[in-house]
């Protein structure tokens, strides 16, 4: 990431090369929300692959699940989110724009969350009156701060009738893991401790969706939820906190650009909770992952509301297990991989080019097949080659322009490899590979291309 890069100079690129666009746009746009697009929904695709394989495939003791995003309205009454799920928010007297204190008073410096008692940062609020003004007018003319739900309602099937609980998108992912906790012990008959891991989508009613796709009201979150024997959960949350770190080192995260972030305040259930923290452009150090020892408070808390027994018994020792969760912002983690890649470079001769510095695992393209011209049968031999690779990887295929601009385009969106046929091929049957990041050009043989690439990306 180049130090003057800004998050608008991310947001223009992500646009123009197909990763992110604002949803509805035809229409002018729908805040909070964004769709992903054809170079986007790779990525996305490829981070969240990354991230199953190390927190699912590769644990013997980790367990994958998909939940239904429709729960019983219970669900959210046991979990805290109906009573307890809330910003604090205030209104501009002068144009009625809101805002989230909590957020508002971090800005100038000052500790507060979410968490707080309402009294609590009304208090703060009011001592810091002269240095928060609205964003939209200017006043500093706020009402008191209230709480305002997160939970999006929804309507389905008999829960739409005349006084029937109301039914909610999900406010997190993580509740369809609880939920499941008993069916995974019953069908896989798990020792404690085990995972379980979901990638799943979650809602939030926020009122002033912000900062791209780091606050959104629609996003994706990829959580395991860790169930260990109480008294054993300080050492399996340590060792937890130690593979997430490792895992932004392995997704190509500079560790200067990473850091931890201990809660100050914690939820009345949890033992501890640190946040990953991304310096991203623009924004600065924000929270991407938390890391959370929630105690025995979920399972807890639905065995009492659901009448069903939520323990575990162990050769007699029976408990209800402690649960050590992750939960990363897909969206978030996306919007970091993209902004640690960027990069404007300078080359000889006054020469620029833009370039997305990808792990090649994580590269939405992986090989761009490039026919050096559409004459003399060299789109022919690229085709038979691209119909080889593209069973293997994802690749593309471009014959027009010439073969410096082809080479630009494909830097641009992350491509590590530029595979050229031209008339040299003709004759001895290789090819020009073209290294994205060291702009090297090597000759290889297209019977050995199936093997080069295995060696380069696996």
């Amino acid at each position: 990431m180049n130090k003057e890069t800004t998050m608008n100079e991310i947001i223009s690129f992500a646009k123009e090369k197909g990763f992110v666009f604002q949803s509805s746009e035809i229409y002018g746009g729908l805040a909070g929300a964004y769709d992903f697009g054809p170079n986007g929904v790779e990525l996305l695709n490829n981070i969240k692959a990354f991230w199953w394989k190390e927190n699912v495939q590769k644990k013997p003791n980790y367990y994958g699940l998909d939940s239904a995003m429709f729960k019983h309205p219970k669900v959210w009454e046991a979990s805290g989110h109906v009573g307890g799920f809330s910003d604090p928010m205030a209104e501009c007297k002068n144009c009625n724009t809101r805002i989230r204190v909590d957020k508002e008073l971090e800005k100038i410096g000052v500790a507060a969350d979410e968490k707080m008692p309402e009294d609590e940062i009304n208090r703060l609020f009011q001592e810091h009156a002269e240095e928060i003004s609205c964003p939209k007018c200017g006043k500093q003319d706020f009402s008191d701060a209230k709480a305002f739900n997160l939970l999006v309602k929804s309507n389905l099937g008999d829960f739409t009738s005349a006084g029937s609980d109301p039914v909610y998108l999900p406010g997190e992912a993580c509740q369809g893991i609880y939920l499941n906790y008993k069916n995974v012990l019953d069908s896989m008959h798990p020792k404690i401790p085990f995972g379980i891991g979901q990638i799943n989508k979650a809602f939030r009613n926020e009122i002033s969706p912000r900062n791209f796709l780091f606050r959104t009201r629609e996003f994706e979150q990829a959580d395991t939820q860790f169930f260990v024997e109480p008294g054993k959960n300080k050492e399996a949350f340590d060792t937890i906190k130690a593979a997430r770190w490792q895992w932004y080192l392995d997704l190509g995260i500079n560790p200067k650009n990473l850091r931890w972030s201990q809660h100050d305040n914690l939820v009345f259930y949890a033992a501890d909770a640190w946040d990953v923290e991304y310096n991203f452009p623009t924004y600065g150090f924000d929270e991407i992952e938390g890391v959370h020892d929630r105690t025995d408070y979920d399972l807890t808390q639905h065995a009492k509301h659901s009448g069903v027994d939520l323990s575990f018994n162990d050769n007699g020792n029976k408990f209800t297990p402690y649960i050590v969760e992750t939960s990363m912002g897909l969206g978030r983690v996306f919007l970091a991989v993209l902004a640690e890649a960027y990069q404007r470079e300078e080359l000889a001769e006054g020469d620029e080019r833009t370039v997305l510095r990808l792990q090649p695992n994580l590269a939405p393209t992986k090989i761009a097949v490039l026919p050096l011209t559409k004459k003399d049968g060299l789109p022919d031999i690229a085709q038979d080659i691209y119909a080889t690779l593209s069973e293997t990887y994802n690749v593309s295929y471009a014959v027009s322009g010439s073969i410096g601009k082809r080479y630009r385009k494909a830097d641009q969106i992350g491509t590590p490899f530029c595979l050229t046929i031209d008339y040299e091929t003709k004759d001895d049957n290789t090819v020009t590979i073209r290294d994205r990041d060291s702009m090297q050009q090597e000759r290889v043989a297209i019977d050995e291309l199936p093997e080069y690439f295995r060696n380069k990306l696996s």
